[in-house]
């Protein structure tokens, strides 16, 4: 949306209680617990949920045991779903679990890359390792804020999050798990964040309180923690519990499914998507691997100062290890020519599965952190693909190349 040279966009986050994002934490957190006692598994693990229940499925190839009733109800319990009136009750909910082994003919694939197969690159320089599958995979960063994230979805994962300290905490009581919020932020015509235009926040609560009383706790005790007070002005909308009840929630509310927040998990809608999840999958799967590969790439795009925006497209075929193509995208604010920067790409990253996996150390259980609050701008936990390690060489490599042309 465009008046007088101004937009409004809008990115949306929800809670840890989310349906949804139930199932993205459950299976990150199986997968977390495989990865402790074998870094070389397979896993591509989907989990179901609804009223009282939970279906665990997919591909798991392992070598060791995980006791998944354990993992998912502890999950359960560290989200606050312990009573059955929240919709889902972690002590007595059902779990069914239904996993096959991954297919052999994607395994040897993966196994062993196409380079290797025909005698292209040696196995100690490729690891052996081609990608899982094909696809296209999405990385982006800009400098709206210090996190190099676009301003939308940094507030709405902010709002989010505080929205699930303060019911944790007690600071408000009345809480449920379930929850949304959005944010709007209209831009000037420089493409620069003037002010927070609309915040949206839906969140579950106990039934005996009243409208004017979530609005209020919510005001004092969310957005004013965390949106800047000269990012709100007297003509900035709130909408809380616009439906006007929020009881029933959770998987009672709506049944959940892992994968179903793609544009949550990434960049709030400011990025192009490839359409691959994230959560229960191994880094060998490159909708995961080479996503979070991306993001590095851009990041250490931006903070090196050669682009105010970056966006990284990488896309790969089933078994083969290099990418088929990389594309980067600046949008104009770029320091140096775009193919400069491919240059640089190519020579600073290794964008293979295995040179993936190497590069950002993705063998460790650390997925479980990333399963709510995006996987993306991070600054609570430690994430390999949020340094911005290489952009001091970076910067020096592209001037000196953009001198020498």
């Amino acid at each position: 949306m465009e008046v007088n040279g101004r937009r409004l966009f809008t990115s949306e986050s929800v809670t840890e209680g989310h349906p949804d994002k139930i199932c993205d934490q459950i299976s990150d957190a199986i997968l977390d617990e495989i990865l402790k006692k074998d870094p070389n598994a397979r896993v591509a693990c989907e989990t179901i949920v609804n009223t009282g229940m939970i279906l665990v499925t997919g591909e798991i190839t392992t070598t060791t045991y995980v006791d998944i009733s354990k993992v998912v109800r502890r999950t359960l319990t560290n989200i606050g779903y312990t009573r059955a009136k929240f919709g889902l009750d972690a002590d007595t909910c059902a779990i069914m679990t239904a996993i096959d082994e991954q297919s052999p003919d994607i395994a040897q694939g993966v196994n062993t890359a196409l380079e290797s197969r025909e005698g292209e690159m040696s196995e100690e320089e490729i690891e052996a390792i081609g990608a899982g599958d094909q696809g296209l995979m999405f990385g982006y960063a800009d400098n709206e804020t210090k996190e190099y994230m676009p301003l939308p979805i940094f507030l709405a994962h902010q709002l989010a999050r505080r929205l699930s300290a303060v019911r944790k905490d007690g600071t408000i009581p009345f809480l449920r798990p379930d929850g949304k919020t959005q944010v709007t932020i209209e831009y000037d015509e420089n493409n620069q964040p003037l002010r927070v235009d609309t915040i949206v926040i839906s969140s579950q609560h106990q039934p005996e309180v009243t409208i004017a009383e979530i609005e209020k706790e919510l005001k004092a005790h969310v957005i004013t923690d965390v949106v800047p007070e000269d990012l709100i002005d007297d003509e900035t909308k709130f909408f809380i519990n616009p439906t006007g009840r929020f009881v029933i929630g959770g998987p009672q509310g709506d049944a959940g499914l892992t994968g179903r927040k793609i544009i949550v998990d990434t960049y709030g809608g400011i990025s192009r998507h490839g359409g691959g999840a994230f959560s229960g999958k191994d880094p060998t799967k490159v909708d995961r691997s080479a996503s979070y590969a991306a993001r590095y790439v851009a990041k250490n795009i931006v903070a090196a100062g050669l682009a105010k925006k970056c966006e990284v497209q990488l896309a790969y075929a089933i078994g083969v290890a290099r990418p088929v193509s990389i594309s980067i995208d600046t949008f104009g604010t770029g320091k140096v020519k775009e193919n400069i920067l491919l240059q640089l790409v190519e020579k600073h990253f290794d964008l293979r599965p295995a040179g993936i996996i190497h590069m950002l150390s993705l063998r460790n259980p650390i997925y479980g952190q990333t399963a709510a609050y995006g996987h993306f701008g991070r600054t609570d936990v430690d994430l390999p693909w949020e340094r911005t390690d290489k952009a001091a060489a970076l910067k020096e490599a592209a001037f000196a190349t953009e001198t020498k042309s």
